[in-house]
């Protein structure tokens, strides 16, 4: 038996990259199902991210992640973008398809597989809090996967109504932009909460979104999109009103599955990756 001492090559080109555990999720993964592949973390700056893609270009990497803040920059040096890509104008994903690199994006399509495990997200209501550009790829997952209304909420007005026109100009879903200047209220026609913002995010782990609390209801489903940790202050606020929920884990475990699914070609076991993260005690 011959040995192939070619790995296939994928990783992920931030700035910082230290921070970012995907990196253990994904390999484990491939242990896991015996692929000999490889993901690598690199620190990427600004001026050097054409650079490094024409290098993942020449290395023949079978795809890569990219991370903040190259989600945006780096679709000038991709060769296509998937559907929702397109919508969303970001990347996190980009893969090698018959010698052409096309950028995916699988923020949003992850937060709505790990909310799919809580409910169905057909003709929901949903308040958004937040408006960057995770929340552009949610809002618009959720849009695609069906939900009927969407209230952004956000404290910039300008990228506030970005998002919410954004849904309605580009999908089938209706959306309002809603100040965020006080406490807010979540509506209780809401059906599913989902936090955007990166408030409550290690080590800022004691802060929590500033809405009321007691307006979260039993029936609601509350998702947050921080992994670390992954039980926020919002979530436990939630658990103790009756609401499901649904952590940033998650989410994180949903990008990973449906990106290796995207380079392999394999459907992975989204435990083993879950795990992965646990055994890192985030």
């Amino acid at each position: 038996m011959p040995h192939d001492f070619l790995q296939p090559l994928t990783g992920c080109f931030a700035c910082p990259a230290g921070e970012n555990p995907t990196v253990a999720m994904i390999e484990a993964a491939y242990r896991h199902h015996d692929l000999p592949w490889r993901y690598i973390n690199c620190e990427v700056t600004p001026d050097n991210l054409a650079a490094a893609v024409a290098g993942a270009r020449a290395m023949g990497w079978r795809g890569f992640n990219c991370s903040i803040p190259h989600k945006v920059a780096v679709v000038e040096h991709l060769d296509g973008l998937g559907e929702s890509a397109q919508i969303i104008g970001a990347v996190n994903t980009i893969v090698a398809r018959d010698g052409k690199l096309i950028g995916e994006n699988t923020d949003g399509k992850g937060f709505v597989r790990a909310l799919s495990r809580t409910c169905d997200p057909k003709g929901m209501k949903v308040v958004l809090l937040g408006a960057g550009g995770a929340a552009r790829a949610v809002a618009v997952e959720l849009a695609l996967a069906g939900v009927a209304q969407i209230t952004v909420v956000n404290r910039s007005a300008t990228r506030g109504e970005a998002v919410a026109q954004l849904i309605n100009e580009k999908t089938p879903a209706t959306a309002t932009y809603q100040p965020w200047d006080s406490t807010y209220s979540i509506p209780p026609e809401t059906g599913i909460v989902v936090n955007v913002t990166s408030i409550g995010l290690y080590p800022d782990v004691d802060s929590t979104p500033d809405i009321d609390h007691d307006s979260l209801r039993p029936g609601m489903v509350v998702a947050d999109g921080i992994p670390n940790p992954p039980r926020t202050k919002l979530l436990q606020a939630a658990e103790a009103r009756g609401c499901k929920t649904a952590d940033g884990l998650g989410m994180l475990v949903g990008q990973g599955v449906i990106g290796l699914k995207y380079w392999t070609g394999i459907d992975v076991d989204a435990e083993v990756m879950r795990q992965a993260l646990n055994d890192l005690g985030l």
